[in-house]
């Protein structure tokens, strides 16, 4: 009987600290996860933040090799060799 009721316990004590462990864990997935969407949206919006230099920098190296990619076209339509 008191084996039970030790088994019991050690059961119940378990299965609540493997809760706490997962909620813990889903929490900072979805603290990281709303960081992440707000860092986005901050950048769409030209936001402040270090974020928004790297991606503005980002985007003038895309800028440039399409426009690269342009010239190149172009030449091809023209009939000039590169």
């Amino acid at each position: 009987m008191t084996n039970d009721i030790n088994l019991y316990l050690t059961v119940a004590t378990s299965g609540l600290l493997g809760l706490g462990m997962v909620t813990t864990a889903g929490l900072s997935g979805w603290r990281g996860w709303l960081q992440l969407k707000q860092q986005e949206l901050g950048d769409r919006h030209g936001g402040d933040g270090p974020t928004v230099n790297t991606s503005s920098a980002a985007a003038r190296i895309e800028m440039a090799d399409l426009k690269e990619r342009i010239r190149k076209l172009e030449a091809i339509a023209a009939g000039v060799d590169l």
